[in-house]
């Protein structure tokens, strides 16, 4: 049956080296650290076709298989399994295999998010809206809509290319892609400028960008046009920051939780409240 959605297509960059998570990240994706028993990644996904979207696009890199992998059917496994109580813990996964097209390309240099999404135009198109999910973000909201279904209702009455936010502390600024603009309803922002990482004392707000945006295809022309920003890389908040000065970028301040997993704290904080909702839930 075909996807009625206006928004069908997730990309996800994840060519990252993960080094705050050396050494376990050696080997393994940061975007596969489980949180009790998914991948990170996993939780991405799931959020991802809760919002509609049916083609995962991700954008990998070298010592990224096990992505691969875990998206696709493992036939020993499966064989060793059948049959045993074991069997049903991978219903979940086989039901994301069954539901969605996965499809991958390479970004062979780490040049900067801008960069990795525009290297997921031969994935994605150009012709269409896309949603992006940064799977070190782990968001949830257990009394409502998922942040990306909150964000492509947004995009449906709008129209142009949505960013989430969320307010952090003023000492915590410099880490994050920083918004200013002006609310136009209820936590919704109608954006006039972006500082990517700015020095605290001049940050334009506290409203911080996390890893969840929905983007129309003209940014592929934007990013083409864009010069490398903040260390020499490619920044996706710079291309959007052209596209906020003609009226067409706007910030949402998200309903829900989101966890930093490409921290330490934040990765551990994730698997404490995910053991207790679990523990909660049975």
């Amino acid at each position: 049956m075909k996807n009625k959605n206006i928004i069908t297509n997730c990309l996800f960059p994840a060519a990252g080296y993960g080094t705050r998570f050396l050494p376990a990240t050696k080997a393994m994706p940061k975007e596969m650290l489980p949180v009790l028993t998914k991948p990170l990644i996993q939780y991405g996904v799931e959020e991802a076709i809760d919002a509609g979207c049916d083609v995962m696009s991700i954008i990998t890199g070298r010592g990224k298989r096990a992505i691969t992998d875990h998206f696709d059917i493992s036939y020993e496994l499966e064989h060793q399994i059948l049959g045993s109580s074991k069997e049903k813990m991978l219903d979940d996964i086989r039901g994301i295999i069954e539901k969605c097209t996965f499809t991958y390309t390479r970004q062979n240099e780490m040049k900067g998010l801008g960069d990795a999404i525009y290297k997921g135009k031969v994935l994605v198109g150009d012709t269409k809206p896309f949603s992006v999910i940064l799977a070190d973000d782990l968001c949830v909201n257990p009394d409502g809509d998922g942040v990306l279904t909150q964000m492509v209702n947004l995009y449906n009455k709008y129209k142009c290319c949505v960013v989430a936010c969320m307010e952090v502390p003023i000492e915590d600024v410099h880490k994050y892609g920083v918004i200013e603009g002006n609310q136009i309803e209820d936590g919704v922002f109608m954006i006039s400028n972006m500082v990517e990482k700015p020095d605290n004392d001049k940050a334009p707000s506290n409203l911080a960008v996390i890893g969840r945006y929905i983007l129309t295809p003209d940014i592929f022309d934007v990013i083409e046009k864009t010069k490398p920003g903040k260390n020499g890389e490619l920044q996706i908040t710079d291309a959007l920051c052209e596209q906020a000065k003609k009226g067409m970028v706007i910030a949402y301040k998200f309903k829900g939780k989101r966890f930093d997993c490409g921290s330490v704290d934040g990765f551990v904080e994730a698997t404490n409240y995910f053991y207790e909702l679990e523990k909660t839930e049975k």
